[in-house]
């Protein structure tokens, strides 16, 4: 596996382009699955988890065509509505095939995600979601076997809040006969994105983005245009990154209205920030303060920047607590940063990190997307050189940040992997 080499000491300096959001490209092609007519995407991110549900919709018969900066889906005919284990094990987003499929093709056929690193993510809310619109489901041989030949309007409230059981059912009542009300719907600006898209489809949606979300369900969708929102995870690393080299940049094509509690914390820990249309200024003052933080559903502070957070910790004044809600497992990067000199105490789902004056390079393994994020920002702060392992993760949801960071004046390089 390839590994990523950095020297760190150098700060952040200059501009640098935000892509399209993982987490809102990933519903919205499954989106295209419920128009016979091509549903058209800009602003795709290059990445793997990307390119997975793009494979996956072309084996059930998707035509998947790229342009400049996107991608035209059309999924005129669907001639296998399943979602093979090869693939789901490899993301598990897969699952948001299963309420389009459905929905169109009457059927559906999604393997079970397998075991995830960071927690259950347990998927019976799509499940008990799509059983209240009509749904006749079965769990057979690992498969989630779904039939109705024509979903129901229902009303159906979340035990939990689920940003995928969310987008799922979302996507499944666009083409429901009647009304759907989802309670307890998560809030995620990827979800409110989604309901851009399918609006623009001709779908009928109402509150997207409150914790009530209406959809009156329509006969047939068509294709469209639609433009994906920048990832507001990717511009919270690079902010984040920033902060902690003690550096200055811009950050163009993002959106500052989306992350609120992120520029929250960043300016609690010291930074400097300033906003406008699609651009976000840093600053750091050269003072790293302590902070604290608690993971909640939006709009609280995300659980995918509570590594990259833990990394800015690391060296700030004082002691500052973060306190993991969301995943049981989200903390299995506590013990690289300790390789590398950070001096944190676990207890629980609480990390206490007491500030140090500096981490020392070493060779250190990623465990998770958003703990690889994690490592590099360390490895930029350490001196000497870092040698993160198992970097295939961060290709999942960082497209191009080698180059990206190299553009900001950092030291870093993938060493591809050995083939002796």
């Amino acid at each position: 596996m390839d590994k990523l080499q950095i020297r760190g000491g150098q700060p952040l300096e200059g501009e640098v382009r935000i892509s399209g959001a993982k987490n809102a490209a990933l519903p919205e092609l499954c989106a295209a699955l419920l128009s016979t007519t091509p549903l058209v995407l800009h602003n795709r991110p290059q990445l793997n988890d990307v390119r997975t549900m793009e494979t996956l919709l072309s084996q059930m018969g998707v035509k998947v065509a790229y342009h400049d900066g996107g991608v035209t889906l059309d999924a005129a005919t669907i001639d296998w509505p399943l979602a093979p284990y090869e693939l789901v094990k490899t993301m598990r987003a897969s699952i948001l095939a299963l309420g389009p499929l459905l929905a169109r093709c009457g059927e559906a056929r999604v393997s079970m995600p397998g075991g995830c690193a960071i927690g259950l993510r347990p998927v019976d809310q799509h499940i008990k979601g799509l059983r209240a619109m009509g749904a006749v489901i079965d769990l057979e041989h690992g498969y989630i076997a779904a039939r109705a030949p024509k979903l129901r309007g229902a009303h159906f409230t979340f035990d939990v809040v689920s940003v995928t059981g969310t987008e799922n059912l979302l996507m499944a009542a666009t083409l429901a006969d009647g009304v759907t009300v989802l309670d307890n719907a998560a809030r995620e600006p990827e979800i409110v994105d989604l309901a851009r898209c399918l609006t623009a489809m001709g779908a009928k949606i109402r509150g997207a983005g409150s914790p009530r979300i209406e959809i009156e369900g329509v006969a047939a969708l068509h294709g469209a245009e639609h433009r994906i929102m920048p990832d507001r995870i990717e511009s919270g690393t690079f902010l984040t990154a920033a902060a902690a080299t003690r550096g200055e940049v811009v950050l163009r094509d993002a959106d500052a209205t989306i992350l609120d509690s992120v520029l929250d914390v960043l300016r609690r820990a010291g930074a400097l920030i300033e906003a406008a249309e699609n651009i976000i200024v840093l600053r750091s003052n050269g003072i790293g303060k302590a902070f604290d933080l608690v993971t909640a559903p939006y709009p609280g502070f995300p659980t995918d920047m509570q590594a990259q957070m833990m990394a800015l910790a690391t060296c700030a004044s004082g002691t500052s607590t973060l306190i993991e809600t969301i995943f049981e497992s989200r903390m299995m990067h506590v013990q690289e940063l300790k390789r590398l000199g950070a001096d944190i105490d676990v207890d629980g789902n609480t990390a206490r990190v007491h500030g140090v004056s500096k981490l020392s390079g070493a060779t250190v393994m990623a465990t998770d997307l958003r703990a690889s994020a994690c490592l590099v920002i360390a490895g930029l702060m350490a001196d000497g050189e870092t040698t993160i392992d198992r970097i295939y993760h961060l290709d999942r949801g960082y497209e191009k940040i080698e180059e990206k960071l190299s553009g900001l004046g950092a030291s870093i390089r993938r060493v591809p992997e050995s083939r002796d």
